[in-house]
């Protein structure tokens, strides 16, 4: 109905459109045509006029044009150049006003025929007319004017209307009658297609539609039904990726859930369900699933980060690892969860033989030196050499021993704390007088930069000057030449604290590893220095009981520099 309706407009618009600009045409045309024999009228008349324009003549000029212009009925009228009328078919020239500014006579007195279609004030009527001039040796006399009643006209227009109108109402009865029919063949194959779509909709894609036409509709119909087969074989392929994918997702351990751009759960697998203890999690927020206050903070900053983070926390009395990565193309959030109990079970046995075998050590340790220090006051001059070597070397496990032991400490316990307000710019003076004696024998530059009116910050006094130590000594111990110079800054509500030397530097390969316990870049310095590959682990402890972060960067050969974010106030 909607096809036929607007042909049914069309085809109404043209047809009103068509008689009113053809009517239009066929009257200027036949007016021109009137208007062309007229002046060939007068063209002809002319010859006649022209012996009687003789004002002395002007009876039998005006006698002459009015018996004429009965017989032509063609109104017949005649003037001097100065526009008087000498002579008039239907009126008394003499009660007529002067004719010199009208239109068709003003132009004929200039020396060109003019015309005019207008209403005549003497006979009270529309009227075609057209004057030439009357010429007299080269010169202009007068003008000569003939003209008709536009009601002629209009007579024989209307029967010309009346064929046009009637040929319109006979082709707009066909026009209809063949829109209805054309409009009823094209919406019959579209129905059979409307008919298929809400098969295929419904789950059914064995849909097919068979059109009787041989046109473009049949290739949208074998279009249509090839989009069937290929939907239908796509949806089987994508039923059995989703049985896999199920098999697989509850084949995992660790769990998994996915979040939409709104926060919502539209996956997980069964061991996140397991992990937050609740079987009905999909299609409920995160925080409806797992109520703890870590996850639903790194959930927000995933989302307000837009990239990967990674973090602990601890759920039903378990730990466990998240790990998230957002998707930007359709703002999604996936998360993994670790389930960490047996790591910390691990960890713990590790802690515990650690710490047990640091205490068997340091008993037979310290008296090996003991009685080394007593061998050395008796031993001769040679034999000292190799003492001092044992010395030297009983140190250095006692050195490690005490540095597992605190570390053991740290990693089983946590730091304990002691919060007070810390000056770090006089904390860090103090801690560089220890080094200055080092730095003057190895000609180092040893400096600190402080902002002027750096505030304190709360935090464990020992604990920062251990962790300052521990980085101001590997710095002088592995820079040769150069400088060691210690930064304090503020940065918004925390302090950046920086260690920065031009010692020998780490490789890129190692940066991701050097805050592991026993872990150093070279073994064979870190050695002849006494290292232990303990200090960095245990600096990076005390940062992360002050809630703070640590950073580094280095360059092999150029130089290192250590960053830590210490908050102002405890958070």
């Amino acid at each position: 109905m909607k096809m036929f309706g607007w042909y049914l407009v069309i085809i109404l618009v043209l047809s009103v459109l068509i008689p009113v600009f053809a009517f239009r045409t066929i009257r200027s045309h036949f007016i021109e045509n009137q208007a062309q024999d007229l002046e060939n009228l007068a063209q002809t008349l002319k010859l006649k006029i022209l012996p009687l324009a003789d004002p002395a003549r002007q009876e039998e000029l005006d006698n002459f044009v009015k018996d004429f212009g009965k017989v032509i009925r063609t109104r017949i009228t005649v003037i001097d150049s100065e526009g008087l009328v000498l002579a008039d078919s239907e009126e008394d020239p003499k009660k007529m006003e002067n004719h010199r500014y009208r239109p068709e006579l003003y132009k004929a007195l200039q020396g060109q025929p003019g015309r005019s279609v207008r209403f005549s004030n003497t006979v009270k009527r529309d009227m075609l007319y057209v004057s030439v001039p009357l010429e007299e040796e080269g010169r202009i006399i007068g003008a000569l004017r003939v003209s008709l009643f536009l009601e002629d006209i209009q007579h024989l227009l209307a029967a010309v209307k009346k064929d046009i109108v009637i040929t319109v109402i006979i082709l707009i009865l066909l026009a209809l009658v063949v829109a209805f029919f054309v409009s009823r063949g094209l919406i019959r194959p579209i129905k059979d297609l409307i008919g298929g779509a809400r098969q295929v909709a419904s789950g059914d894609f064995n849909a097919r539609v068979y059109p009787r036409t041989n046109d473009e509709l049949k290739d949208l119909a074998e279009s249509f039904n090839g989009m069937t087969d290929e939907i239908k074989r796509l949806f089987e392929d994508l039923t059995g990726r989703n049985e896999e994918l199920e098999s697989i997702l509850s084949s995992i351990q660790e769990g998994l859930v996915v979040l939409d751009r709104q926060d919502k759960i539209i996956l997980a697998n069964q061991s996140f369900e397991r992990i937050v203890r609740n079987d009905v999690v999909e299609g409920k927020y995160y925080w409806e699933a797992a109520r703890s206050s870590r996850f639903v903070d790194l959930v927000k900053r995933t989302r307000e980060a837009k990239h990967s983070l990674q973090e602990e926390f601890e759920l039903n009395e378990k730990d466990y690892l998240c790990s998230t990565s957002y998707l930007p193309s359709s703002e999604s959030i996936i998360i993994t969860v670790h389930d960490l109990s047996e790591v910390r079970r691990l960890e713990k046995v590790k802690r515990d033989l650690v710490l047990n075998v640091s205490h068997e050590l340091r008993t037979p340790l310290t008296a090996i030196k003991g009685f080394v220090e007593t061998l050395e006051c008796e031993a001769q001059e040679k034999d000292r050499y190799y003492l001092g070597i044992i010395k030297r070397n009983t140190d250095r496990l006692i050195k490690i021993v005490e540095d597992l032991l605190f570390l053991a400490e740290l990693e089983d316990k946590g730091i304990v704390i002691q919060a007070e307000r810390v000056d770090l710019r006089t904390l860090a003076e103090n801690i560089i007088k220890i080094f200055e004696l080092r730095a003057k024998e190895k000609k180092l530059t040893l400096g600190l930069f402080a902002e002027p009116e750096l505030p304190s910050i709360t935090a464990d006094p020992f604990a920062l000057e251990q962790m300052l130590i521990n980085l101001i000594d590997n710095a002088v111990k592995y820079t040769d030449n150069g400088a060691v110079r210690i930064s304090l800054k503020r940065k918004f509500d925390d302090i950046l604290v920086e260690v920065e030397d031009t010692g020998i530097g780490i490789p890129a390969e190692h940066l991701d590893r050097i805050f592991e316990r026993f872990y150093v870049a070279d073994k064979s310095r870190s050695r002849k220095l006494g290292g232990t590959g303990l200090g960095l682990a245990i600096v990076k402890h005390i940062v992360l009981a002050h809630q703070g972060r640590i950073s580094v960067q280095s360059e092999p050969g150029k130089g290192t520099i250590f960053s830590i974010i210490l908050p102002i106030e405890a958070r």
